[in-house]
C-alpha cells in the first residue's frame, strides 16, 4: 500500500512539475487560462524605460555648430558693406542736329563702335552754302564802304581847314569892300548935289548894302568853317560806322560757314551708338535727338542706406558681382559720395514738413570705379544689375 501510494504520489508531482515547467516561459497565467504578462499584454500596467542622452547631446552640438558659425560669419563680415540696389553707370552722350535739313549719308548703324571724329552723317549743304556766299558778298560791300570812309576822311582832314581859311579870306575881302563902299556912299553925300548926279548917289547906296550884305554872307560861312574839328570827328565816325559793318559782317559770314560746318556730324568721344532714330533721307530738325553714343567708361552707382555710411570712405576697396556674369569678378574703389540723398535731387522731392511725417531710410548714391580692364567679350552695358561688396577700413 505504502508504495504504491508513493508511485502514485510521484507520478502526480512529476505531472504537476511538468506543466508548471510548460507554463513558466509563457508568463503566469489566470486562473481562467489567460495570459496576465504585462508585455505581451501592450504594457499598460508597470513602469517605462526611462529616454537615452542622445538627443539632447545633438542638441548641445548643433547650437554649438551654429553658435560657432555665426561667430564666424559676424567676424567675417563686419568690416564689409553690401548692397543688391546697384548698377552700371557712365556717359551717354545725346546728338542732335544743330542745322535743319535732309540727310544725304548715314555712315553709321545699330551698336556700332565710333571713335572720335568719325562722319556720323551728312545734311544737305546747299542752302547753307549759299548762305556762306551771300555773307561774303556783304562783306566785300562792307569792306568797300569802309575804305571809301576812310578816303573821305582823308580828304576831309584837309579840306576843312582849307575851306576854313578860304572863308576867312572871304571875310576879309568883304569887309573891305564894305569899307570901301561906305566910303563911296559917304563921299556922294558930302558933295554938292549939283557935282554929282542922282544915278551916282543911288550906285553908291547899292553897293554899300551889298557890300554889307558880302560881309554878313562871309561872316556866316566863316562861322561854319570854323567848325573844323567837329566836321572831321563826323567824317571819322562814319569810318568808324563802316567798320563796325565789317564786323558785323564778318561774323555773319562766320555764323553761315559754321552753319555749313554742322551740316557734317561727327563723333565728340569714342563709343558705342545706341537707341538710333535716323534714317538715309529722314528731314532733321535742328535740337532733336538722332542717338546716343556711349563711352567706354563705365563705373558703379550702388545706392547704399544712410546707415551704411558711417565707416565708408572715398577710397576703400570694392569687390562687385555682376548678375549678367555670373563667374566675372571685377575690383574697384569707392570714388565719391553724393552729397544728398536719391530722393532729395529726385522730380518730386518729399516734403517732410507737411503732414504727418514717418522716417524713412534714405539711400545715398555712391560711385564707384572700376580698377580692372573691362573684358571685351563681355561688354558692361548702361543698367546692368550689380552687387558691390565694400571693404571697411
Amino acid at each position: 500500500m505504502s508504495d504504491s501510494t508513493a508511485s502514485s504520489q510521484g507520478d502526480q508531482s512529476q505531472q504537476g512539475t511538468a506543466g508548471d515547467s510548460g507554463r513558466a516561459p509563457g508568463g503566469n497565467h489566470s486562473p481562467d487560462g489567460k495570459n496576465s504578462n504585462p508585455a505581451r499584454n501592450g504594457g499598460n500596467s508597470g513602469a517605462r524605460k526611462p529616454p537615452g542622452k542622445k538627443p539632447l547631446v545633438i542638441l548641445v552640438v548643433v547650437s554649438l555648430v551654429l553658435l560657432i558659425g555665426a561667430l564666424l560669419w559676424w567676424f567675417s563680415t563686419r568690416n564689409q558693406e553690401s548692397t543688391d540696389d546697384a548698377y552700371t553707370d557712365g556717359n551717354a552722350i545725346t546728338i542732335a542736329p544743330q542745322v535743319s535739313g535732309y540727310v544725304v549719308q548715314l555712315a553709321i548703324n545699330d551698336n556700332v563702335y565710333v571713335h572720335k571724329g568719325d562722319l556720323l552723317l551728312v545734311i544737305d549743304k546747299r542752302d547753307y552754302q549759299a548762305q556762306v556766299d551771300a555773307a561774303q558778298a556783304q562783306l566785300g560791300l562792307a569792306q568797300a564802304q569802309l575804305n571809301a570812309a576812310q578816303v573821305q576822311l582823308d580828304i576831309a582832314r584837309v579840306q576843312y581847314p582849307a575851306q576854313y581859311l578860304q572863308a576867312k579870306a572871304q571875310t576879309s575881302s568883304a569887309e573891305a569892300t564894305l569899307k570901301q563902299a561906305q566910303a563911296a556912299y559917304v563921299r556922294q553925300h558930302a558933295v554938292d548935289q549939283r557935282a554929282t548926279s542922282q544915278q551916282n548917289i543911288d550906285t553908291a547906296d547899292a553897293q554899300q548894302q551889298t557890300a554889307r550884305a558880302n560881309v554878313q554872307q562871309a561872316q556866316a560861312q566863316l562861322q561854319t568853317a570854323s567848325l573844323v574839328p567837329q566836321q572831321i570827328r563826323q567824317t571819322a565816325a562814319t569810318v568808324e560806322e563802316r567798320r563796325q559793318q565789317v564786323q558785323q559782317a564778318e561774323a555773319q559770314l562766320e555764323q553761315a560757314r559754321l552753319n555749313l560746318s554742322y551740316c557734317e556730324v561727327r563723333a565728340p568721344s569714342d563709343g558705342w551708338i545706341t537707341r538710333r532714330n535716323v534714317q538715309y533721307g529722314s528731314f532733321l530738325q535742328a535740337g532733336v535727338s538722332l542717338f546716343s553714343i556711349v563711352t567706354p567708361q563705365v563705373w558703379v552707382t550702388a545706392n547704399f542706406k544712410e546707415s551704411q555710411l558711417e565707416r565708408m570712405r572715398p577710397g576703400d576697396k570694392v569687390d562687385i558681382e555682376v548678375d549678367a556674369y555670373p563667374k566675372l569678378d571685377l575690383h574697384g574703389h569707392i570714388d565719391s559720395v553724393q552729397l544728398g540723398s536719391g530722393s532729395r535731387f529726385s522730380a518730386f522731392p518729399a516734403e517732410n514738413a507737411t503732414g504727418n511725417f514717418v522716417k524713412i531710410v534714405q539711400r545715398v548714391p555712391v560711385k564707384i570705379v572700376i580698377d580692372d580692364a573691362l573684358p571685351h567679350d563681355q561688354p558692361l552695358g548702361l543698367g546692368l544689375s550689380v552687387t558691390p561688396k565694400v571693404f571697411l577700413k
